[in-house]
C-alpha cells in the first residue's frame, strides 16, 4: 500500500511540475502575458465572472500598445496567442491563410458526427468539403430560398399586427428567434415548424439547448478544452444526447420522405441531399455521407439560429432608441420598394445600401461572435525572430 501511494504521490507530483513548465512558456519567451492560474489559465473567471469574449476583449485592449504583435494567454494549458497587431491580424486571416486554415475547435467525427462541420474539421478533409459547398451558397441559390423566407417574414408581420393591438410587452428577441429558427427549419430541413405561432415548438426547444449546452460539465469538459487529442482517444462528446438524436431523427426522416415522393422545395436540403445521392453512387470527390449531410445541416441551423436573432434584436433596439435613423430606414424601404411594385426580392433588398449599414453597424457594436480562432500548421515568423507563432 505504501509503494503505491509513493507512486500516486510520484505521478502527482511530476503532473504538477509538467503544468508548471507549461504556463512557464511565454515567460521563457519573454512574451508580455497574464500570470496564469492553475488549472484553467488565464481564464480562471470564465463562466462565473466574465464572458470569453470580455475576457479577450480586456486583454487585446492591455497589450495593444506594447512591442509585441501578440500577447501570450493560457486556454486551460493550451499555448495562446492573442493578436494586437493589425497588419499580423490581415497576414494569417488574408495573406498567409494557409498556414492558419484550421481553426483548433474540438470535434469528434467518429463518436460525436454533428461536431464535425466545416467550421470544425481540419486539413484535406476541410478542403474537400469547403469545395463540395461552396457552390450551395451563390446568389442564384440564395435567390431560390427567397420565396421561403419570405412566407415566413410575412407570417411573422402578421404576428406583430395582432401583438400590437393590444397593450402589452413584446419580447422582441424571442419573436425573432422563433422567426430565424421556422426559417433555417423549412431551409435546412424542409420543416413548417411552426414556432412563430408555438413558442414551445420543439424545434425551438431543441435549438436553444444545441447552442447553450454542453454534454459534459467539470473535469471531462476540462479535457474537451485543454487536451481535445486526447478527449477523443478519451471517446468524449460535447453535442447533448437528446438534441443528437432529435437532429439525427428529423434529419432522416427528410431523405427518406424527399428520396421517396421526388419533392423539391430548392432549399439547403435539396442541395446536401443532392450531394449524399452522388456519395451513395460511389461519387465520393462530390458527395456527402450522411454524417457528413447531419452535421452541415446541424451547424447551419446552430450557426444562423442564435447568431441572426441577437443581430436582429440588438438592430431593433437601437433603431427604437434613434428615431431619426429608424425614419431614415424606413423611407429607404419604402422608396426602394416603391420602385418595385412593393415587392420584396434578393435584389431589391441588396439596393437597400442603409439597412446594410444599419445591420453592420449592430455586427459591430453587438459581435454575435467574439473571437475568431486559427491554429497555426507550422512555425511561423511574422517579422522579429523572437515573436514567432509556434
Amino acid at each position: 500500500m505504501s509503494t503505491i501511494l509513493v507512486l500516486i504521490g510520484i505521478i502527482v507530483t511530476l503532473l504538477y511540475y509538467a503544468a508548471r513548465h507549461r504556463h512557464n512558456y511565454w515567460n521563457r519567451r519573454g512574451i508580455p502575458h497574464d500570470v496564469p492560474r492553475f488549472p484553467k489559465g488565464n481564464i480562471a473567471d470564465w463562466q462565473t465572472k466574465r464572458q470569453l469574449g470580455v475576457i479577450f476583449r480586456d486583454y487585446y485592449l492591455k497589450y495593444k500598445n506594447r512591442n509585441a504583435p501578440f500577447a501570450g494567454f493560457y486556454f486551460f494549458f493550451t499555448k495562446t496567442a492573442i493578436v494586437t497587431d493589425m497588419e499580423l491580424v490581415k497576414r494569417i486571416l488574408i495573406k498567409d491563410f494557409s498556414n492558419f486554415e484550421n481553426r483548433g475547435i474540438f470535434h469528434n467525427e467518429l463518436d460525436d458526427p454533428l461536431s464535425a462541420t466545416l467550421f470544425s474539421i481540419e486539413g484535406q478533409k476541410w478542403r474537400q468539403l469547403r469545395h463540395k459547398l461552396t457552390p450551395t451558397f451563390t446568389s442564384g441559390k440564395m435567390k431560390n430560398m427567397q420565396p421561403i423566407v419570405l412566407r415566413v417574414a410575412e407570417e411573422m408581420a402578421k404576428i406583430f399586427k395582432e401583438k400590437a393591438s393590444t397593450a402589452q410587452v413584446l419580447e422582441v428577441t424571442d419573436l425573432v428567434g422563433r422567426y430565424t429558427a421556422d426559417v433555417i427549419g423549412n431551409c435546412a430541413f424542409g420543416l413548417d415548424c411552426n414556432s412563430l405561432r408555438n413558442p414551445d415548438a420543439d424545434f425551438v426547444r431543441m435549438g436553444k439547448r444545441a447552442v447553450m449546452e454542453r454534454r459534459y460539465r467539470g473535469i471531462l469538459d476540462f479535457f474537451i478544452f485543454g487536451f481535445p487529442k486526447l478527449a477523443r482517444r478519451m471517446h468524449l462528446k460535447i453535442t447533448v444526447e437528446e438534441v443528437e438524436e432529435f437532429y439525427l431523427r428529423i434529419i432522416r426522416d427528410t431523405i427518406k420522405y424527399r428520396l421517396s415522393t421526388e419533392e423539391k422545395r430548392n432549399d439547403f436540403m435539396d442541395m446536401l441531399i443532392e450531394m449524399y445521392q452522388k456519395q451513395k453512387a460511389g461519387n465520393t470527390e462530390e458527395g456527402l455521407s450522411f454524417e457528413e449531410l447531419a452535421a452541415q445541416a446541424f451547424i447551419f441551423f446552430v450557426a444562423g439560429f442564435e447568431t441572426s436573432s441577437t443581430t436582429m434584436g440588438f438592430a431593433l433596439y437601437e433603431l427604437a432608441l434613434h428615431q431619426d435613423i429608424q425614419n431614415k430606414l424606413r423611407a429607404e424601404i419604402n422608396e426602394v420598394l416603391s420602385r418595385h411594385n412593393n415587392e420584396y426580392t434578393y435584389d431589391n433588398v441588396k439596393e437597400m445600401k442603409y439597412l446594410e449599414q444599419v445591420v453592420m453597424e449592430t455586427l459591430r457594436k453587438y459581435p454575435v461572435l467574439p473571437h475568431l480562432t486559427r491554429k497555426a500548421i507550422s512555425d511561423y515568423s511574422p517579422g522579429d525572430p523572437k515573436h514567432y507563432i509556434e
